[in-house]
């Protein structure tokens, strides 16, 4: 393979996560199998699924849904001239408002830190972003010795857990994994995690472990309590109820518990103790911050557990014939794991799993148990390795972005925004959301790497570039992308889904996307901001439901290039929208917005700046959509 094949290959879609490239219901080691053979190799390298054939997807009228390439047509020679003129030029505006030659400098000057680039300052004044960054070193350790510690501890508890036994598959000749080895491993995974999880949870929160491991209990019981009828009502009460209570009561300081517990004559002594017991709360005193993704393992682990008593009747793996060695990741979620899975010990190295605790992704606690048993086929070196360049790269990205445009530092610094011109304002407005991407990014991006290191397969959070979203819907399905399935498992498919057949079932629709929406902005802070965005992506998301009702593809089969043109249109006011909602959401609030949106359309120069961005966006949107259709004619369809 040459340099640039690799290079290529650490952008591919597979190297983020094989879930985009292969089927969930195809096991991904009959994948791999085929990978091997060269015939199959050379026929998927060669794919073109714009031409007519055996196994290409087809529209109503029997003509292949991919398109076929336009990367070589003038249209797209005039798009890349435009991306070679704007993109530079978007850049070197931001940059412009962040030199100290620029008037409003000293505003922000404070906010900015030595720099690694010479001549240079860093805006580092995103909080999480600069915690993140501070902690990198420590992380990078914790990467190294958990692995190499499990490692050790696997190879003293049972050094027959990752061989594979030499008998026949039930369907085949491909040797398996037993039984009696998965549940080796199982066990030998699972006391690991449980033993570090404590003492993680110790060494991060300290004595606030104790209120964690408390909250954990207490769900557990309400699980396993309960009578089974009771489960889902009780689960959604009780971790909705610790979101409100964890926030309003500041994560229940001891010193706040003593004077309520305490007589006026003994106050004092016992308040101290509690004083002493706070500043001793770990590496992250404040745990509820962190444990809203907590919760979300918790519904997981109820949810699963409640589904899985309506199955006891027979395994769906006996029942289907299965290699439980060799599932789908459709098949690892939605098959129950067995009665005696839904251990304390279990739960805990699941709610704790150290990699995944402090930000995610999420994984459901099905495929979570499936992963100890069996070591999924999709982490492979090679693939990890290129994995963990590509995290690299993003951090560089960012690292760069901040050293040359300190837009969260101007937003920070209590800005006239009258004093910017509209594209100047539009600008820093659009790089303070790559800011928000990418800071989100890192962590997401890490935690998983460190997973995979250790043999657990998550799903990906981000997929998409901030900038390669035409589709607010679509966007939503990429962005946290772990934190979508969950909604989609737990929340919006048991309130029935999505259907835009006839207008009832339209309306239905979107109180279901206001309640799963609703839910997203509570969990994420209880704040007016936060509900106020997941209102705004509601909203914002009706004109796409409407307009796609309106103007179905199967109406413009006969002149798709007039339905892309058209469909353009539309995005550009999709993406308008998209970020205001964000902007609200994440980083200037609603008065921001306004002050933004005022200073654009101050002038007649403002509207000049928003019909020739829409321009610009427009081409960008036609790139964005051909990029999809390369995707197409792959074989790859993905909803985002």
């Amino acid at each position: 393979m040459s340099i640039f094949s690799y290079i290529r290959s650490i952008y591919a879609l597979d190297t983020i996560d094989t879930r985009f490239t292969s089927s969930s219901s195809t096991p991904y080691k009959d994948i791999v199998d085929a990978r091997a053979d060269p015939a199959a190799a050379s026929r998927a390298a060669k794919r073109d699924d714009s031409i007519p054939g055996v196994g290409v997807r087809t529209d109503s009228s029997g003509r292949p849904i991919a398109q076929p390439s336009k990367w070589n047509t003038p249209e797209f020679y005039f798009y890349y001239l435009v991306f070679l003129v704007v993109v530079p030029y978007m850049f070197w505006i931001a940059y412009d408002v962040s030199r100290p030659s620029d008037p409003n400098y000293h505003k922000y000057a404070h906010l900015l830190s030595d720099g690694w680039v010479p001549g240079r300052k860093i805006d580092i004044s995103d909080a999480q972003y600069r915690t993140f960054r501070y902690n990198i070193p420590y992380l990078a350790l914790l990467l190294f010795i958990h692995p190499v510690l499990r490692r050790v501890y696997e190879a003293v508890c049972s050094p027959a857990t990752h061989s594979r036994d030499g008998s026949p598959r039930p369907s085949g000749p491909a040797s398996y994994i037993s039984a009696a080895q998965g549940e080796a491993r199982l066990n030998c995974r699972a006391s690991f995690d449980f033993g570090w999880a404590l003492i993680f949870l110790a060494a991060i929160h300290g004595f606030s472990a104790v209120k964690v491991l408390l909250i954990l209990y207490t769900n557990f019981w309400v699980v396993t309590s309960l009578p089974k009828k009771y489960i889902p009502v009780a689960t959604w009460a009780f971790n909705i109820g610790i979101l409100f209570a964890n926030e309003l009561s500041d994560g229940y300081k001891f010193a706040r518990m003593a004077s309520y517990l305490s007589s006026e004559g003994s106050a004092g002594g016992l308040q101290n103790w509690g004083a002493w017991l706070d500043r001793h709360s770990g590496i992250i005193p404040r745990w509820e911050i962190l444990f809203n993704i907590t919760v979300l393992r918790l519904i997981s682990f109820n949810l699963d557990y409640y589904w899985s008593l309506e199955r006891r009747s027979g395994s769906p793996i006996e029942k289907k014939q299965l290699d439980p060695a060799n599932l789908s990741e459709r098949d690892r979620i939605k098959t129950p794991a067995g009665v005696k899975d839904y251990s304390f010990r279990n739960y805990i190295a699941y709610a704790i799993y150290a990699p995944l605790y402090l930000a995610g992704p999420i994984i459901t606690f099905n495929d979570y148990i499936s992963q100890l048993k069996y070591p999924p086929a999709s982490i492979e070196i090679s693939r990890t390795i290129k994995y963990g360049i590509r995290f690299l790269l993003c951090l560089l990205a960012i690292e760069l972005l901040l050293h040359f445009d300190y837009c969260v530092a101007i937003s920070k610094g209590n800005p006239n925004w009258s004093d910017y011109t509209p594209a100047q304002l539009s600008l820093l407005s659009y790089f303070n959301l790559h800011v928000l991407w990418l800071k989100l990014l890192l962590p997401w991006r890490f935690f998983r790497l460190w997973s995979l290191i250790d043999g657990i397969d998550p799903p990906e959070n981000m997929l998409r570039c901030l900038s390669d979203n035409p589709s607010t819907v679509a966007f939503w399905r990429g962005w946290h992308r772990s934190f979508n399935r969950w909604i989609v498992r737990y929340i919006y498919v048991p309130l029935g889904g999505a259907s835009s057949k006839t207008w009832l079932s339209t309306v239905k629709t979107v109180m279901n996307y206001t309640a799963a929406f609703t839910f997203v902005a509570l969990w994420h802070d209880i704040s007016l901001n936060l509900l106020v965005w997941g209102w705004l992506i509601v909203l914002f998301m009706m004109p796409e439901v409407i307009l796609g009702m309106l103007f179905p593809r199967k109406r413009w089969l006969n002149n798709l290039t007039a339905y892309r043109c058209l469909c353009g249109i539309g995005v550009v006011g999709n993406l308008m929208m998209m970020m205001m909602a964000n902007l609200v959401g994440f980083a200037v609030g609603i008065d921001g917005l306004k002050a933004i949106i005022s200073g654009i359309f101050r002038d007649y120069s403002g509207i000049v700046f928003l019909l020739s961005a829409s321009s610009a966006l427009f081409v960008g949107i036609q790139v964005m959509f051909e990029v999809r259709e390369s995707e197409m004619r792959k074989g790859i369809f993905l909803k985002c």
